[in-house]
């Protein structure tokens, strides 16, 4: 690799332990020689850091790309109560964009490292295995590499879950606010609601998807270019809790009723939905479970030896409808919205 770099071994050994006395460029020359050649330090060869009896280091890093929110904070929840019932500490590191958050997790010499909502570049990637640091996504925004483990839940089979709850009340003409077309979990759920409508009803149904960025206020600019669009739509499911409550604000605002005129599905089941009135019938992912499966899977990863039993690459948990009061039969035709 150094020669791959133009530079010297120890100045490699140095970008790989995230020492900061390296210039941008000499690091980013370090991190394309690491991609070209393919390097992967074998997980458990460090020798520095603080460690057990176990030879495993007492720090974990939990990377995030924000702390705001009730879904980040369940699952940190998870992860904290996890990792110190088998006797690590959490780091928190915070990713911002352009950052470079993967040198402050080599300095620590972590057990390794669990990503929420992440979306690593492959050199980010290559980094971290070159260093031979263990790495755990939960549910990552775009595919990882071959090879990275990730943890998620069951988005498809939640949004089918949440069509076939629409259609059991009557509903035909739905729309569907979901998060970012690129994000793989948004786009699970629209796949799951669309196939259980088109199913069921052998294209008797319509759905509408438009895109609220995981945002309140975003899922409420959007909901009124759904209904604009289609003011017959009768059922919208939303792919998250907080943007089910944008759907909230944009159905009252027009003076529409919950689930009278407008059934409303959400897709979390955080602490949110129970509070609002009415009550959100929303699709219920296990949020500080995931977390804690994270840290279980991380130390199963930081344990295994080459050529050893790995655990999967990808594991999902499972999840479930929980119907609360917003939503209701499908109106009976011709009957006046007010």
């Amino acid at each position: 690799m150094a020669r791959t770099a133009g530079t010297s071994v120890p100045t490699v050994s140095k970008v790989l332990r995230g020492g900061t006395d390296v210039s941008a460029e000499t690091r980013a020359r370090v991190m394309e020689a690491v991609q070209a050649v393919g390097y992967t330090r074998r997980v458990g060869s460090r020798s520095d850091g603080v460690r057990d009896e176990s030879g495993l280091s007492n720090v974990l890093d939990l990377v995030v790309t924000h702390f705001e929110g009730s879904w980040a904070n369940l699952v940190t929840a998870g992860v904290g109560r996890e990792a110190a019932a088998a006797g690590l500490d959490v780091v928190l590191t915070l990713a911002e964009p352009d950052s470079d958050w993967v040198s402050r997790v080599l300095r620590r010499r972590a057990v390794g490292t669990i990503g929420t909502l992440i979306d690593p570049t492959s050199r980010q990637f290559n980094a971290l295995c070159a260093a031979g640091v263990p790495v755990v996504l939960i549910d990552p925004m775009s595919t990882p590499p071959s090879g990275v483990a990730s943890i998620g839940v069951a988005n498809w089979d939640g949004g089918r879950m949440a069509a076939e709850h629409l259609l059991s009340l009557g509903h035909r003409r739905m729309g569907v606010v979901a998060g970012h077309a690129r994000h793989l979990f948004s786009r699970a759920r629209v796949d799951g609601f669309r196939a259980a409508a088109d199913t069921a009803t052998e294209g008797g149904a319509t759905v509408s998807v438009v895109h609220g960025g995981w945002n309140r206020a975003k899922a409420t600019a959007a909901t009124h270019t759904l209904l604009d669009a289609d003011p017959d739509i009768t059922g919208i499911f939303a792919c998250s809790d907080p943007m089910a409550l944008g759907i909230y604000d944009t159905l009252a605002a027009r003076g529409l009723r919950i689930p009278e005129d407008v059934s409303v599905i959400g897709f979390d089941d955080l602490p949110e939905a129970q509070y609002v009135t009415p009550g959100l019938t929303t699709v219920r992912q296990p949020s500080t479970e995931l977390g804690a499966a994270a840290v279980k899977l991380l130390i199963e990863l930081a344990r295994s030896e080459d050529g050893g039993i790995r655990p999967p690459a990808r594991m999902e948990l499972a999840t479930e409808l929980v119907v609360r009061a917003s939503t209701g039969p499908v109106p009976a035709a011709g009957a006046p919205r007010r």
